[in-house]
C-alpha cells in the first residue's frame, strides 16, 4: 500500500467536477467527491495494474465517467489527471501530454 498525492493540477480537476455536478443537482458534487475518494482509496492499494494510455496509468472511476491518470513512484502513488473521459479522445491526449511532460 501507497499513499496517494493528489498533484495541484489533478486537485482542480476534482474542484471542477464538483462544481459541474452541483450545478446539476444540488449535492451530486458531493457525491462525486465521496464516489472517487473510495475510488484513491483504491487506489493507493491497487496501483500499477492499470492500462497505460497516454504515457500514464489509467484507473476507471467506479461510478462516475473519469479516468485517473497517475504514475507509481518508489514513495508514492502521484495522480496527474482526473479527467472526464466523454471529453474528445484528441482533447485528452494533448492535456495528458502537457501534464505529463
Amino acid at each position: 500500500m501507497k499513499p496517494v498525492v493528489i498533484l495541484p493540477q489533478a486537485a482542480e480537476d476534482i474542484e471542477a467536477a464538483l462544481d459541474f455536478y452541483d450545478r446539476i443537482d444540488s449535492g451530486a458534487g458531493g457525491y462525486f467527491v465521496d464516489c472517487l475518494l473510495q475510488d484513491l482509496d483504491q487506489l493507493s492499494r491497487v496501483h500499477g495494474f492499470h492500462r497505460v494510455q497516454f504515457g500514464l496509468h489509467r484507473m476507471l472511476a467506479q461510478r462516475f465517467p473519469f479516468g485517473i491518470y497517475y504514475r507509481v513512484q518508489d514513495e508514492c502513488v502521484q495522480v496527474f489527471a482526473i479527467l472526464d473521459l466523454r471529453m474528445e479522445p484528441s482533447w485528452l491526449r494533448e492535456e495528458l501530454e502537457h501534464r505529463n511532460g
